[in-house]
């Protein structure tokens, strides 16, 4: 099978009697080096399409390795998008790493199904079904980094979309050298020309993806028809647009360090913004919902008219929602503004009540203690075990549950989840000890009257809640 779609390292000779391929080498080692991008023992996945970026990435890291004190896998990935070629792509990668003796994982994404399923354009589902198989990498410690090959022309590209979407200052920061940690770019100063030449000179083959000549993708339309037009009229332009991105990156790194919200609450994928910081300047609100953002993970496709839309639920009445990009939605939840990862997951799946540990549906762990000691600590609660049905499961709400608040007075689980001030949002998934319709505890809030310890209570439940920690996932 021919699965070579374009080999391609001719340049001409004149170019390459003044250009040193060690020139482009060393910025990327010094960028690594000075940035403490990789650090002694450390095991990176390089991402690789095939293209003369991501294979240059490849070659000059493998053979550093040594220097870097460093292990290295080339990670390539089919999106299944073009047939025999998308995936002559991943093979072309795979040989090269053969011959090469680099370790080589290739995994195959089906980008469309992706794209369909989260409700986006192909181009953004497939970077999200690549991020996914990035991320359970490092979340199930196979790699310690992802090194991606983006460039400067990458990075003039992404400011200038940035900008033309209507990004503030902190869109026009462009792409960091890191991110989080796990994911590392240490091309960021090296041009696509000289990325061109150092495979020529050094001849490394890759291969040229035909769609990236489809100006009917925003990037293609920029690097394609906006950037040669823009280069012909300005010398350096790329250049100047990064130079210009670093001087935001500066301003903008200084008035965050003079913007205190110690008050915004996280929990994994979940913001809580307090409803006073609203009143505050614009410039400085803006910036905590971006870093609010952030630190929730959502980088993508997050522009001005949707932090001006967030703003606006500060003068709505509770409850209030909007939809944004990436699943995230914005809410007014009594004294906040809160931003979360929508999850689509629905939970019908019951557990028995038992002792021990118990993982519900990847939320929480329930953990169930029989005990002597009814002295109630901090974060637990306590029910008479002799009370409890042996037939009571742990599931989440249904219609018609109803619930006997402790000290009495019975109405509708709804109704009194409303009164206790639970978000609508964790409504659907928190966990209740429930016997058929009556509920007997809310994890993790409170107990039913019917359950409680009283004087004849020889054995208690005590019951504790504990988050499972998961690794955010990037964009």
């Amino acid at each position: 099978m021919h699965f070579i779609k374009k080999i391609n390292f001719t340049i001409e000779i004149t170019k390459l009697i003044v250009y040193n391929s060690s020139t482009m080498e060393d910025k990327i080692l010094d960028c690594i080096k000075n940035n403490n991008l990789i650090s002694p023992g450390e095991f990176i996945g390089v991402a690789v399409s095939g293209g003369a970026d991501s294979m240059a990435l490849l070659n000059v890291l493998n053979e550093n390795k040594e220097n870097l004190d460093c292990e290295i896998v080339a990670i390539t990935i089919d999106h299944m998008l073009r047939g025999e070629e998308s995936l002559g792509d991943a093979m072309f990668v795979k040989n090269f790493c053969n011959e090469h003796h680099i370790p080589c994982w290739k995994f195959s994404v089906d980008a469309e199904r992706v794209a369909e399923n989260e409700k986006v354009g192909v181009e953004e589902g497939a970077r999200i079904a690549r991020y996914g198989v990035f991320d359970k990498l490092l979340s199930e410690n196979k790699v310690d980094k992802i090194a991606l090959a983006h460039h400067l022309s990458d990075q003039a590209e992404t400011i200038l979309m940035h900008i033309l979407r209507g990004a503030g200052l902190n869109g026009a920061c462009g792409m960091n050298l890191t991110r989080n940690n796990s994911y590392i770019r240490p091309m960021l100063d090296v041009s696509k020309e000289d990325l061109l030449k150092y495979c020529a000179i050094n001849e490394i083959s890759y291969v040229d993806d035909e769609t990236n000549m489809d100006t009917t993708y925003n990037r293609n339309f920029i690097r394609n028809i906006i950037m040669p037009e823009l280069k012909k009229r300005w010398e350096g332009v790329e250049q100047n647009l990064v130079n210009f991105s670093k001087a935001c990156k500066e301003d903008n790194e200084f008035i965050l360090s003079h913007v205190r919200h110690d008050g915004v609450i996280f929990d994994k994928t979940t913001a809580k913004i307090p409803l006073s910081y609203f009143h505050y300047a614009p410039s400085v609100i803006n910036r905590i919902i971006f870093d609010a953002l952030n630190k929730i993970n959502i980088y993508q496709d997050i522009e001005r008219k949707h932090i001006e839309l967030i703003k606006s639920l500060e003068s709505c009445e509770n409850g209030k929602k909007i939809n944004l990009p990436n699943n995230l939605v914005a809410q007014k939840e009594y004294d906040y503004i809160t931003l979360y990862v929508l999850e689509k997951k629905e939970i019908i799946d019951v557990y028995p009540l038992k002792t021990g540990k118990t993982n519900f549906a990847d939320i929480c762990q329930i953990e169930v203690k029989k005990t002597k000691d009814f002295d109630r600590k901090e974060g637990t609660l306590l029910l008479d075990a002799n009370k409890v049905p042996s037939t009571a499961v742990w599931r989440t709400r249904k219609t018609g549950d109803k619930f006997t608040k402790f000290g009495g007075g019975s109405k509708s689980l709804k109704n009194y989840l409303i009164d206790k001030k639970i978000p609508n949002r964790l409504r659907a998934s928190l966990p209740v000890l429930a016997e058929g319709s009556e509920i007997l505890c809310v994890l993790g809030v409170e107990i039913s009257d019917k359950v409680k310890i009283d004087e004849n209570t020889k054995f208690a439940y005590i019951v504790t809640k504990k988050d499972i920690s998961k690794k955010n996932k990037n964009a």
